[in-house]
């Protein structure tokens, strides 16, 4: 145990405490185990405000009746290359797989797959899809719209999500190339983690209705969820660094998971209705494109390992030892936490000691339940 109190968990057991959390809430066992899977490979990546950290939220949600704890989606339409679901309000993370595995086996059979989803939930990070693509040797990409928090440039009003973008291809280097970014500065859930920590959000990340840049982790959730702060969109605000091709993201992914599936959009999302829990009712997208549809295996992977090597030996900064390319640093943690275990600071603790009791989840050896 560190002085600070921090604790390291090996991966397996916090999976496990998921798992056995989301069943004991109804969830069918193997859908929680594709719940957790998910959520601790957000963890193992070192993105802690998707991972366990989130795990409570899941679980409100479906004590509030507005997460089905299992889930029935429909095929509303489709053809050789494409599918349109309606997730019925069910697990995000279920909802998710089960698409991009069709995505992928249409694209196995008709070159590209692409599916949309509507009346989904969060399904964690948005990465874990494409890279289903890359283990079957295939382009993937993968897009969610999410409750309104990111002021359009301009403007100081929350009306668009932190709406993700993921691009992920196989190379021939000891990682794929896997790009997993919120079309926002940054995230709610990095915010939350932020105040768990003690720590301030850094300045430019955020903007209130006055235009100033707020900073009080804890008050920024309490006035994000009231709608008197927002995110920026990625390049912060104005157009001076770029915020408005953020902006202009944002909403590219909400007509791809919105209009093409005949989805909610906006403030449809918040996930509140007359002061209410509700449906979040969020659309997701996903594209797997086979690549022997192109060019051989071999020439991609190779071409593209290239381009990043390429990349990474060009002249760097003073003081800086390496470029990173997407993903790089996330595939190196979860070598590290694979091996060593996952930090859990005292609040997360306190927050898996309630659930251990909320759920009756016994049997965990955490040094801190």
């Amino acid at each position: 145990m560190e002085t600070s109190g921090t604790v390291l968990v090996d991966y397996r057991e916090l999976e496990r405490f998921m798992k056995e959390g989301f069943i004991s809430l109804g969830v069918p066992e193997q859908d929680a185990r594709i719940c957790a899977a998910v959520l601790i490979e957000s963890d193992l990546r070192g993105v802690e405000s998707h991972g366990i950290g989130r795990f409570k939220m899941y679980v409100d949600r479906i004590k509030d009746g507005i997460l089905m704890p299992v889930t029935k989606e429909t095929v509303v339409k489709e053809t050789e290359n494409t599918a349109l679901i309606d997730g019925n309000h069910g697990m995000g993370h279920v909802i998710a797989h089960r698409a991009m595995s069709l995505a992928i086996e249409k694209a196995k059979k008709s070159n590209v797959g692409m599916v949309g989803v509507r009346n989904s939930t969060h399904f964690g990070i948005t990465g874990y899809y494409p890279n289903m693509a890359i283990r079957q040797n295939m382009v993937g990409l993968a897009f969610s719209n999410a409750r309104p928090s990111v002021a359009p440039t301009f403007g100081v009003e929350p009306v668009i999500g932190t709406n993700p973008i993921s691009f992920g291809a196989p190379t021939d280097e000891g990682h794929p190339f896997l790009l997993d970014i919120a079309t926002s500065t940054t995230q709610r859930g990095k915010i939350e983690v932020y105040a768990r920590d003690g720590k301030p959000t850094p300045k430019g990340l955020t903007i209130d209705r006055e235009g100033r840049e707020p900073t009080d982790s804890v008050e920024l959730l309490q006035t994000l969820v009231k709608g008197t702060a927002s995110l920026l969109p990625l390049g912060g605000a104005g157009e001076e660094l770029g915020g408005h091709k953020g902006y202009g993201l944002g909403v590219m992914v909400e007509i791809l998971c919105a209009s093409l599936t005949g989805g909610s959009f906006g403030k449809a999302l918040s996930g509140f209705e007359n002061g209410r829990p509700a449906y979040h009712r969020l659309g997701h997208f996903f594209v797997a494109v086979n690549i022997e549809s192109f060019v051989p295996l071999p020439l991609f992977r190779s071409i593209t390992g290239s381009i990043m090597r390429e990349i990474r030996g060009s002249a760097k900064v003073p003081g800086r030892q390496k470029i990173y390319l997407a993903g790089e640093k996330e595939f190196d943690k979860v070598k590290v936490r694979k091996q060593e275990g996952i930090p859990i600071n005292p609040p997360l603790q306190k927050i898996m000691k309630d659930l251990s009791r909320d759920l009756a989840l016994k049997g965990f050896g955490f040094p801190f339940l």
